[in-house]
């Protein structure tokens, strides 16, 4: 007695189904394959493999980028390239966020605007840029009442709430004056970044963390630079309260005064701009 088996010719839809398994399971090897051999080239570069690829570029209004024009040093400087890609982040990053006013203040789109530069500018040099870390973003007229720490506070970030808050009048006062290594914009969103990085993985967080740890084992092992840099007060004393208020005045400083610290710190000032891979006109 013979059995006979008998096996079905696959229809379209079986070879659609196969060739959609097979596409997944490539593009998830590559993509596994691709990210270690990443993580080894920017350990040994420094950088990312790349920073900028999109599907489709936003933009933003003429009005938009007349504003920015005028506010933002760092976006006149860039490339015509460059300049698109930001204001790509710059829309996404508005529409990623919820920002809200507090005591009467009105949310303008100037408001969310200049905000929202500060941060892509400080991540410019990031692949993932719109800091997954904060869903919302506060903001004051002027200094407000924190229950964090019973206190009257002009910025702070809470990570458990993914919240940001700004005081205006002070984060405007950080964008006037641009040598004092005051920026209060450029201060809460390093702690962000500094958070994020330690929250969610990804190459450019990794970075951040590493330059950062061989930047402070470079004040380690250097007591003479170390007290230099104590003895210069080119960083304000806030800094030395912690290391992420450490992280967020030398990026203040790295932001307001470049050549004053490359000029002072070069060895400090190479770390500061490897964290941010800023690799930018001007710095």
């Amino acid at each position: 007695m013979y059995c006979v088996l008998f096996i079905a010719p696959k229809t379209p839809y079986d070879w659609v189904v196969d060739g959609l398994f097979i596409m997944a399971f490539v593009l998830f090897f590559f993509r596994f394959v691709f990210r270690y051999f990443e993580m080894g080239y920017a350990l040994l570069r420094k950088k990312p493999i790349y920073t900028h690829w999109y599907w489709r570029l936003q933009t933003i209004s003429p009005e938009q980028e007349r504003l920015l024009i005028s506010r933002l040093a760092f976006y006149k400087r860039l490339t015509p390239k460059r300049q698109r890609y930001f204001k790509h982040r710059l829309a996404t990053f508005i529409n990623d966020k919820e920002f809200v006013g507090r005591q009467g203040l009105e949310m303008t789109e100037e408001v969310k605007l200049l905000i929202s530069a500060t941060a892509v500018m400080l991540t410019f040099g990031f692949r993932n840029y719109v800091i997954e870390g904060i869903n919302t973003i506060l903001v004051y007229p002027s200094t407000f009442y924190s229950q964090t720490n019973d206190n009257h506070h002009k910025g702070e970030f809470n990570p458990k709430l993914k919240t940001l808050v700004l005081s205006w009048e002070d984060f405007v006062m950080g964008l006037d004056v641009t040598n004092d290594n005051l920026n209060l914009g450029v201060h809460e969103f390093a702690h962000a970044i500094h958070l994020n990085s330690k929250t969610y993985s990804d190459i450019n967080g990794a970075l951040f963390l590493k330059s950062f740890e061989e930047l402070v084992q470079l004040l380690t092992e250097n007591q003479k630079l170390k007290q230099d840099l104590l003895d210069s007060q080119y960083l304000r004393d806030y800094a030395f309260t912690n290391q992420y208020e450490f992280v967020a005045v030398i990026i203040e400083s790295f932001i307001e005064t470049p050549r004053e610290f490359r000029s002072q710190f070069p060895q400090l000032y190479t770390k500061t701009k490897q964290m941010l891979n800023f690799n930018f006109a001007g710095y």
